[in-house]
């Protein structure tokens, strides 16, 4: 007899401040469909992408104070997108844990590690050499992660190891974290049920 299916994992969360009105739904098992509108152009491509090469179902939508900058729409799209992931792992059995991948753009070539051990902890090495692509700010990038890490309770580790552009250095790390994130929540049978000595990942 086979084993029954993993049960799928989904997600959605609200969060509203006076700076933000965020929604995020997300399907860890999905096949890579995406329907985002931030209002920042540059960080729905990359939230499109992330999901396409993810594995995701991503929905999100922002109503943000743009007309500040764009700081607090992606700062809290992150975060709501952190929390997402971690209430869709649920008990984090049977998945792999740990992931890692290496993405060419062009001439820019970007690394991603991620460990899904319950503890938060974000470096990025990376310079851009322009303050902003289309209408985001590169400065929030490490910002980005170092949110998305707290909130999903992870170790992200993201690494540029060459490039000029910074469109195609920034795409190539969210396409890393993407495929990254895709193997380590990966659940297979052969994993042990929780993937450490301590018999917990939370």
């Amino acid at each position: 007899m086979s084993d029954p299916p993993f049960p799928p994992r989904t997600a959605s969360i609200e969060r509203t401040t006076q700076e933000t009105d965020v929604a995020v739904d997300v399907s860890l098992d999905g096949d890579g469909t995406y329907d985002v509108d931030t209002g920042v152009g540059f960080f729905d491509h990359m939230l499109d992408l992330f999901a396409k090469h993810g594995g995701l179902n991503l929905t999100v939508r922002c109503d943000g104070d743009r007309h500040v900058d764009d700081h607090h729409t992606v700062e809290d799209v992150a975060i709501s997108l952190g929390q997402a992931v971690h209430e869709a792992l649920g008990d984090k059995s049977h998945i792999a844990r740990y992931g890692h991948a290496y993405v060419p753009m062009d001439e820019a070539l970007a690394r991603a590690v991620i460990d899904l051990s319950g503890r938060a902890y974000s470096r990025l090495d990376a310079e851009f050499g322009r303050s902003t692509v289309g209408d985001f700010s590169t400065e929030l990038v490490p910002h980005i992660w170092r949110s998305f890490a707290q909130h999903a309770r992870c170790n992200v580790h993201l690494t540029v190891l060459h490039g000029q552009n910074a469109h195609h250095k920034i795409e190539a790390l969210f396409k890393a974290a993407a495929r990254a994130l895709q193997s380590a929540v990966r659940r297979s049978r052969k994993h042990d049920e929780v993937a450490s000595t301590k018999g917990t990942l939370s």
